[in-house]
């Protein structure tokens, strides 16, 4: 896994994202509810397609992390 640093630019524009533009939790239901619609229509479309799918299931699992990160909504009791 690469691990970068994020430039103080980057890091206030994503503390100001968070507190002034939307909440958390609410982003992190938007991005399972994205990635969930995505889960759907990637699957319906190609059932039987192996094409580029190891790298969607990549992709579903960083947005779910972000999620996670966002709001620990699985790792609660």
């Amino acid at each position: 896994m690469k691990t970068n640093t994020l430039s103080k630019e980057a890091e206030t524009r994503l503390i100001d994202f968070f507190n002034h533009i939307i909440d958390p939790e609410d982003m992190a239901k938007i991005l399972r509810q994205v990635n969930c619609i995505l889960a759907l229509g990637v699957t319906r479309q190609h059932e039987t397609l192996q094409i580029g799918l190891l790298n969607f299931e990549d992709n579903y699992y960083w947005l779910n992390e972000l999620a996670e990160i966002l709001n620990p909504y699985l790792s609660e009791d």
